[in-house]
């Protein structure tokens, strides 16, 4: 239906919005819902392109997001991740078989963390009081990002 020029060009798109949110977030401690839909909306587009069956192919990956989206809500409700950063990895997931949605999940966490102490460093350094906020889409980014350029380095190996 689709040939892999298509689907490149989805995953190219994705990659650009992943680099949105991660930038936007950076600025404005937000990522908008609209981004979040976008992703989401494109998943099934990109489901097509790569001829994913229904059962269990479909099924498989709205589990996955699904259970990304359980997992982080229980960061969200303690207040270590926004609701967008939630939305964010869970509309990612939608795109990630689920290797790579584990995959993403232990980069986007360990990248967290990195960002998380260069966050709190630069807040103590700076002589800030109260709790600072936490950028979290650049360690979403980051793990979707280190995901999706496997697809294409892995062809050199």
């Amino acid at each position: 239906m689709f040939n892999a020029t298509f689907t490149d060009l989805l995953l190219l798109a994705l990659a650009a919005m992943l680099v949105i949110a991660a930038v936007v977030d950076v600025r404005t401690f937000t990522i908008s819902n609209r981004l979040n839909l976008t992703v989401a909306l494109l998943a099934p587009v990109y489901w097509a392109s790569v001829a994913l069956s229904p059962w269990p192919g479909v099924a498989v990956q709205l589990a996955g997001a699904a259970a990304v989206f359980v997992l982080l809500a229980g960061a969200f409700y303690a207040g270590m991740m926004g609701g967008g950063d939630v939305k964010l990895a869970a509309a990612l997931a939608l795109w990630l078989p689920p290797v790579g949605t584990i995959k993403f999940l232990i980069l986007m966490s360990v990248a967290g963390g990195v960002l998380t102490l260069i966050v709190l460093a630069w807040h103590h350094a700076r002589k800030r009081e109260g709790r600072p906020e936490i950028p979290y889409g650049v360690a979403i980014a980051f793990g979707g990002l280190a995901i999706l350029t496997q697809r294409f380095l892995n062809q050199f190996v």
